[in-house]
Order: structure tokens, then sequence, then C-alpha cells
């Protein structure tokens, strides 16, 4: 497994180690022994998992404490641009974000902790999107922050006018308007 820092405290690349032959493939999508021996030691009690068109945009979305959530997320069908926003207050990389295209065919994961505002965008036909959670969702807790927010500048990699979005995820707040309760 290997496993990348990102310049975001916490926000980690995991790619797991793939085996191949004539036959298909074998790789452990998940090994809590293995991340624990690399210092990352979460106990994930809810998977989620979704399907979306192509221009598809989900998020940004997060539980604030005492409900907050790490997520790690992979996609099994289809290709997606997954971001990652720091929302911890005090944190050195507070406001930013990263993105990065993960694909079936790149096994690539992302590993979101707590105090992160995620979303992605559906760069093909299709996805279908699987994601671990250590915490399960709390509908009092649900915030989110506003896809498009210029202050962010978030490139989608989706025209605008092929953009979809939920009504929801459409009304989202700013990022200074947010609710937040993260602090480092």
């Amino acid at each position: 497994m290997k496993i990348t820092e990102t310049g975001l405290d916490g926000l980690l690349i995991i790619e797991p180690d793939v085996y191949e032959d004539q036959r298909g493939y074998f790789f452990e999508s998940y090994n809590r022994e293995k991340l624990k021996a690399e210092g990352i030691d979460y106990q994930f009690v809810q998977d989620n998992q979704s399907k979306s068109a192509y221009g598809v945009i989900r998020g940004l979305h997060y539980q604030m404490e005492p409900k907050a959530q790490t997520k790690l997320v992979r996609v099994l069908n289809g290709e997606i641009f997954d971001v990652a926003v720091d929302m911890r207050k005090g944190s050195r990389s507070y406001g930013k974000w990263f993105g990065l295209e993960i694909s079936c065919k790149s096994r690539k994961q992302l590993l979101i902790p707590k105090g992160f505002a995620h979303g992605f965008s559906v760069l093909s036909e299709q996805a279908i999107v699987f994601y671990k959670c250590d915490e399960y969702y709390a509908p009092e807790c649900d915030a989110g922050v506003l896809y498009n927010d210029p202050e962010l500048n978030i490139d989608w990699k989706i025209p605008a006018d092929k953009a979809l979005l939920s009504a929801k995820d459409s009304a989202l707040p700013l990022f200074k308007d947010a609710q937040n309760n993260f602090n480092l």
C-alpha cells in the first residue's frame, strides 16, 4: 500500500497493492491493521454508496461535532473529481481545498479526516462511489458549503451548463457563512 500526503494535514491518498494476471485482479480495498501500522487508525461504522450520471456534483458536505465523520472514498465504477475543503479553524490550510481524480481503474482512495467538507463531480458517463465513515449519519449535525463559492474557486472539471445539483446542494451557504464548529 502506498500512502501519499496531499499538503493538507491528515488528508491522504491511499493506493492499494494490486495483483493482476490473465484472470483479472485482486486487491485489499481496506485493511485496518495495515493502515494502523502506518499510523492511520479509524473504526469505520457505516458504508455509503451512490450512483450518479455525468455532470452530477454532490457536495460540499460535512457533519459538525460531535458527529463529525472521517471518510475513506473510492470509486467502484467510472471516474470522479473528489474534493475536500479544510474547515478546521486554526489549521494552516484552513479554507484551502484539494482535488483528486479517482477512478475504478486508478483504484486510488482519498482519506478525508473530520473537519473537512467533501464533494465530488462525475467525469464519466456514470460513477458508483463508495465510502466508509467512522461516525453514523446525524441529520442534526449535517452542514455544507456551496459548491461554486467564489472564495474557494473550485474547478469541478464540469462545464457550468452541464452541472447537475440537488436543490439542497444549490442552496448551501458560502464558506464564510457556513456553520462550523471545528477548531484545532
